[in-house]
């Protein structure tokens, strides 16, 4: 692994920490930066050296076997326990002045020549202190150093080779990195040869349900020499390969990689939220009342159509009958230059008079939130599921406000009035100026026969029976006596005056129930234009209550799964 692609892991395995910042545990993400930072912090330190810690329990010989690395008495073993307090390094190679100083390691001993192994250099061995020693400050710094090794050799002897402190303290959390762990079981020297092959294969068993199989598990015997040149020739190969520290590093960032993706879950179904928005919108839309105002719209339209085109002596009735969008507090909603004045701006004031949904329908409502969140975070690890449910539930608290703030701000009406309702209206008034005229022709008619004044001319409208030439004549009082067409039938005539009433008021009618039956279909096609305008507006304030804050949750799930997915690769 090259030190770029260990630089795009650490960065990778940083993002996917800081999206699941307040989503998945806290120590879970701790221990990605830590290790993270870790990372950063050892790749500026020299690459030149690899650094190996012996690690074990006190009495295992761990101070035995590091003197028997170097070749040399550097570190002193005791009798008394615990027997090792500080690290002790014994340094090959210049220029580990740094690292050991990142490592807090002060007790170095430099050693001159080659490895033991007689090849190379740039290798920093570490004796740590016992991992049980009775000293809590003895432990944390084994612990701490154990951390930032780059391999780890774990030196146990024939008595504590199973501990359970060893294992599931140390061992187990390192499941995973076989390749930087080696077991060495010491002081075979005490056993026969059945005795060490039949441990050593227990030992092996051991380390593998660590999830650690496949890691180097050897038999050897500081005080004796016995495996120790396998174990330095391991030493020499790791330090000049010089891929332990990047080795060490890749492993700690992928386990803490594949926690957090774990802490992920699994990816919810793309299309899942597209499915669940129609049940949500559904109930939103309930829980505004846009049922409610769609039949105030075309209740409304029909009566503004009724007042315009109806017959005018009788349309002023329908006046006398409330509007319902304005008992609704929607007239003209969502224009600032009609009715209420709101400044711009300021559409948050906008109220309408809608009666207060019903508990049912808030909860509906409530319900159909929820309902959504889970169809959304199918799948999805626990603690995603509440990060989305409690951005849903803020956006439950604040609905009813801004539902009703959508419905008032939504136009409802037409922007103009149809063509042909002014073209009605002119006929309408038309046809009543005719009767107005033909009533004042009668009763002039009428007062010249009250005061047996001889009557002006009146023409009439000659209706042949059944047909005849004269189809349409005007006649005049006076005119020659007999049939009009010569067929022997009188024709039927109607006075002017009389058929400018009579014709005014019937055509008025017909007109007026013509224009009813349009004013339905008009008032018809508007609901459904508010309809749309109203469920957009529910959408938006679904949007932005609920299906965003909710995506928001899933999105950096998303991010965070891609990224530790990437850091765990």
């Amino acid at each position: 692994m090259s030190r770029l692609d260990l630089a795009a892991r650490t960065a990778a395995l940083e993002h996917a920490a800081q999206e699941g910042s307040g989503r998945i545990a806290q120590d879970t993400l701790d221990a990605a930066r830590a290790v993270a930072e870790r990372a950063r912090e050892r790749g500026g330190l020299s690459a030149e050296h690899t650094v190996v810690a012996l690690a074990g329990a006190t009495g295992s010989g761990k101070s035995s076997v590091f003197n028997a690395v170097a070749g040399q008495d550097v570190a002193v073993p005791g009798v008394r326990r615990p027997t090792t307090s500080h690290a002790l390094a014994a340094v090959w190679g210049d220029g580990a002045g740094a690292l050991l100083d990142w490592l807090d390691v002060s007790r170095r001993h430099d050693m001159s020549g080659p490895l033991p192994s007689g090849d190379g250099d740039g290798l920093v061995l570490l004796d740590l202190p016992d991992h049980d020693s009775v000293v809590v400050d003895h432990r944390l710094r084994a612990e701490a150093l154990v951390e930032r090794a780059d391999l780890l050799v774990w030196v146990v002897d024939p008595q504590k080779y199973a501990d359970a402190a060893l294992h599931e303290g140390f061992l187990r959390p390192l499941a995973g990195r076989a390749d930087i762990v080696v077991v060495v079981l010491n002081q075979i020297d005490r056993l026969d040869a059945a005795s060490t092959k039949a441990m050593l294969a227990d030992l092996r068993r051991l380390v593998a349900q660590d999830g650690l199989d496949g890691a180097k598990v050897l038999g050897l015997s500081a005080k004796t020499g016995q495996g120790m040149d396998e174990l330095r020739a391991l030493l020499a190969k790791a330090a000049r390969r010089r891929e332990a520290a990047t080795a060490r590093l890749v492993a700690d960032e992928r386990a803490a990689a594949t926690r957090i993706v774990d802490a992920c879950g699994a990816q919810p179904p793309v299309r899942a939220g597209e499915k669940a928005k129609g049940a949500l919108l559904a109930a939103l839309e309930d829980a505004a009342g846009v049922p409610t105002v769609v039949d105030a719209v075309r209740a409304s339209a029909r009566q503004d159509a009724a007042a315009a085109t109806g017959w005018p002596l009788t349309r002023w009735i329908g006046r006398l009958r409330r509007d319902p969008l304005r008992r609704l507090g929607l007239r003209d909603s969502g224009r600032r230059d009609a009715g209420r004045r709101v400044p711009e701006g300021r559409e948050d004031l906008m109220r309408t008079s809608m009666p207060t949904a019903k508990p049912a329908v808030r909860s509906a409502a409530a319900s159909g939130v929820r309902q959504y969140v889970e169809a959304v975070t199918d799948g999805v690890a626990d603690s995603w599921v509440l990060a989305a449910r409690g951005r849903a539930q803020r956006g439950i608290e604040e609905l009813p406000d801004a539902l009703d703030q959508a419905v008032a701000s939504t136009r409802l009406e037409a922007g103009k009035r149809p063509l042909w309702w002014r073209v009605v209206n002119a006929v309408q008034w038309a046809l009543i100026v005719a009767v107005g005229a033909g009533l004042l022709w009668l009763a002039v008619l009428f007062l010249f026969s009250y005061l047996r004044l001889p009557a002006p001319p009146t023409p009439v409208w000659t209706v042949p029976l059944p047909s005849g030439a004269g189809n349409g004549d005007v006649v005049f009082p006076g005119a020659p006596d007999g049939p009009a067409d010569g067929l022997g039938v009188d024709p039927f005539q109607i006075p002017w005056p009389t058929l400018m009433v009579l014709g005014g008021l019937l055509l008025g009618l017909l007109v007026a129930l013509v224009s009813r039956i349009l004013a339905g279909i008009g008032a018809r096609r508007r609901a459904a234009v508010a309809r749309r305008r109203l469920r957009a507006s529910v959408a938006e304030v679904g949007d932005r209550l609920v299906r965003n804050p909710v995506g928001e949750e899933l999105a950096a799930l998303g991010r965070c799964r891609t990224a530790a997915t990437i850091a765990a690769s």
